[in-house]
């Protein structure tokens, strides 16, 4: 064994630096409710004592974003230099306290350990000299990918978004519904459907805006449109048991999980019939460390994994299970992050995308995008 092989047998974490970033979107994006007008992450870099450095980014809040770069100088950096990053597991549990204040929303302590929890992923395979969709299983070394569309107010007909999506080699689209009564949701998916031929992968994303009632109407209304999945289709209130009724009564399958925020909170979808798909989204929920004991758990439900946006991440964790689905995009305009941040990014052909042996992540981040958009933020304390 050499010298660098020995030094590696531990990766003594000496140092934690954030980049936050936020990025101006070309237009508002609209949901069933709610509304973007900015893309915002935290590239999140972790420094060892030998010199290896693991780099990656997480997250799309914006108006949290401060409060999560604050969690992780704060709360997380303390716990964790000194400690071997190859100890994922003892990491992960050393910053889990900061998603324990009762007074905050717990989302951003999620987000602050989803970043650090990828950038260690990302040194870990660095270390060990293999791609992370390898180290995590190596299913498979590419995903088919799709990208989410159909909101309300765009400027161009339905039609035509289908039409540019198919001419950049995507698969398939999710389709926002939800913001308007079922018939007139559906008759905007047919139209969808009508553009992009039998070839063209279409689930459907409510985001919560219905009740079951008015979900399963939906559902039987684009019975001949060839749906692939229904996500999110009821109100957050009791949107478990209310899924597993639009399951039921419309025969259709759903997808859920993104608004989890646990491995546990995924299993009881599964457990309690509401989901086909489960698309729990490591960036929003802990990190890769959680995702994928969410993924170890679907294989004992029969449930296919999926994940909520986020590709960066995501390409790693689908292509290396079994039960892995559709990689999820956006327009370059919705997520000019991954469109312009990573200089690397594979381009998609014929429906697919293909990761390659680069270790970790295997992302090269353009250091001029990254800082014509980041910001800054002072956690120093003040004293009066």
């Amino acid at each position: 064994m050499g010298e660098k092989d020995r030094q590696r047998s531990r990766l003594a974490i000496a140092a934690i630096e954030t980049v936050p970033l936020r990025v101006p979107l070309g237009r508002t994006y609209k949901g069933s409710g709610y509304r973007m007008t900015h893309r915002s992450s935290i590239v999140t870099r972790i420094t060892t004592e030998d010199g290896l450095v693991g780099e990656a980014y997480a997250g799309d809040e914006d108006a949290g974003l401060e409060d999560i770069d604050r969690i992780i100088h704060t709360e997380i950096v303390p716990v964790l230099v000194g400690e071997d990053a190859f100890a994922v597991e003892r990491c992960w549990e050393l910053a889990r306290p900061a998603t324990v204040d009762i007074l905050r929303d717990r989302r951003l302590g999620l987000v602050a350990c989803a970043c650090v929890d990828t950038a260690i992923w990302d040194l870990v395979g660095k270390a060990l000299r293999q791609p992370l969709w390898r180290l995590w299983g190596g299913y498979r070394s590419r995903l088919p990918m799709t990208s989410i569309g159909g909101y309300y107010g765009a400027e161009n007909s339905i039609g035509a978004e289908v039409e540019e999506l198919r001419s950049r080699g995507l698969a398939g689209m999710k389709f926002k519904v939800g913001g308007l009564d079922p018939d007139a949701d559906a008759k905007r998916f047919h139209e969808a459907r009508v553009a992009a031929g039998p070839d063209f992968v279409l689930m459907a994303d409510a985001n919560q805006g219905w009740t079951p009632a008015e979900a399963v109407r939906f559902a039987r209304l684009v019975a001949d449109d060839d749906l692939y999945w229904f996500e999110e289709p009821c109100h957050w209130h009791n949107d478990r048991r209310a899924m597993r009724d639009v399951r039921l009564m419309a025969g259709v399958p759903v997808c859920a999980g993104q608004s989890e925020f646990s491995a546990a909170g995924c299993r009881d979808l599964m457990a309690d019939g509401a989901i086909d798909f489960c698309n729990f989204d490591a960036s929003w929920s802990g990190g890769p460390t959680e995702w994928r004991r969410v993924a170890a758990i679907s294989l004992s439900y029969d449930v296919a994994m999926a994940h909520h946006e986020e590709p960066q991440v995501a390409a790693h964790l689908l292509a290396a299970i079994p039960n892995g689905t559709f990689l999820e995009s956006f327009h370059p305009d919705r997520d000019p992050i991954w469109h312009h941040l990573v200089a690397n990014r594979p381009p998609v052909a014929d429906g697919w995308l293909q990761l390659g042996d680069a270790p970790g992540l295997g992302w090269e981040l353009d250091a001029d995008y990254l800082q014509r958009h980041r910001v800054s933020f002072d956690h120093s304390p003040h004293t009066s």
